[in-house]
């Protein structure tokens, strides 16, 4: 999802089978996944207090969630705080110290141990913890597109996503590693992002062919007409990329009254993405979806959206955006979509749900 702000000091085992029938020597091509109900908290490697993340793996293990999503980048022009990447004078330097990818391993930690696993992404779309557009604008692209296809900025790109994965790939906590958080080229050819994602995918595979690999898109489709979602307007072809042999689940992001459409159209939107990922032979996630309105209508639009997904083949995986709980500095961060474990349809949205996907 796209953060309005960045929260100042930013404010968890899977019983699902490691990757279903692979071969030796990595996934099987097309493996069908357990069914889970997870979350994203995207704030977690952003806390400076060890035992608030302890408190968030909890939380996370009591309500039933079994994959959590997390940002596994945070790309700044200052070298201060906590960041992961520094980037100065065309150049880029990764922090592997206790205010960077240290804070990351507290959270990898915490989710083996509590038996949590992780969903990381390596790069944000939009500009909250930096971004494509700090690459862009550091190591001389031109345009967002830029990110895409410039040699010097996919070095870049590559060099961190290889320090990640070879930093995290023998954790139990890994669910998968996903090439970006929501990837668009606004008005681009599909081909940029399908090439992109066709490349990357390949690249992480060759680091770690023991873990799925995602592209973290919305899943937009390109048919040309219809209303917004189905235009292809932003560079992205959902069915396309579910042919990238690379690439072993789907993803789908969910926010209809964001994108100009009814509560009651996301079950349309989950019963054409299930069908595609079954005519592709692969299975997909519901990583990001949410009705950003409290108390009934919640309850009775989400509880809908489990309908749906409960009466579908192809999406045994659902992460709602996004999971809210007390820490020791206050509440987490509220951007109108937020559940708290302290609101009273929590049990029914969050926790029942989570035991009908075990």
């Amino acid at each position: 999802m796209k953060l309005s702000a960045v929260v100042a000091a930013a404010l968890a085992g899977l019983a699902v089978a490691s990757p279903v029938s692979a071969p030796e020597g990595g996934i099987a091509k097309r493996a069908t996944i357990s069914k889970f109900a997870g979350t994203n908290a995207y704030w977690l490697p952003f806390l400076t207090n060890d035992n608030d993340v302890d408190t968030a793996f909890r939380a996370f293990q009591a309500a039933g969630m079994k994959v959590v999503r997390t940002w596994a980048f945070n790309d700044v022009t200052s070298c201060s705080g906590i960041y992961f990447q520094c980037f100065s004078g065309g150049s880029a330097t990764i922090n592997t110290g206790s205010d960077g990818l240290g804070r990351l391993d507290v959270v990898v930690s915490k989710a083996e141990q509590y038996g949590i696993k992780l969903i990381l992404p390596f790069v944000n779309n939009w500009g909250d913890y930096g971004g494509m557009d700090v690459y862009v604008s550091q190591l001389g692209g031109s345009g967002h597109s830029s990110f895409y296809t410039d040699s010097n900025i996919q070095n870049v790109y590559k060099n961190y996503i290889a320090t990640v994965v070879n930093r995290y790939k023998s954790s139990s906590a890994i669910y998968g590693w996903e090439l970006a958080n929501e990837p668009r080229c606004s008005g681009c050819a599909m081909s940029v992002i399908t090439n992109w994602a066709s490349s990357i995918s390949a690249y992480i595979k060759s680091l770690d062919s023991s873990h799925y690999v995602m592209l973290g898109d919305e899943g937009w489709f390109n048919r040309g007409s219809g209303s917004y979602p189905y235009q292809g307007a932003e560079g992205v072809d959902f069915e396309a990329n579910l042919q990238i042999s690379t690439l072993d689940i789907g993803t789908v992001h969910m926010y209809p009254s964001h994108w100009g459409e009814s509560y009651e159209w996301g079950n349309q939107w989950i019963s054409e993405h299930a069908a595609a990922c079954r005519a592709a032979g692969k299975d997909c996630i519901l990583e990001e979806y949410g009705v950003d309105q409290d108390g009934d209508t919640r309850t009775q639009e989400m509880t809908k959206w489990h309908n749906t997904l409960a009466s579908q083949d192809g999406m045994p995986g659902d992460m709602f955006w996004q999971f809210g709980l007390q820490l020791s500095n206050g509440q987490t961060h509220d951007d109108g979509f937020t559940i708290y474990n302290t609101e009273g349809n929590f049990q029914s949205l969050v926790v029942d749900w989570a035991a009908t996907r075990q």
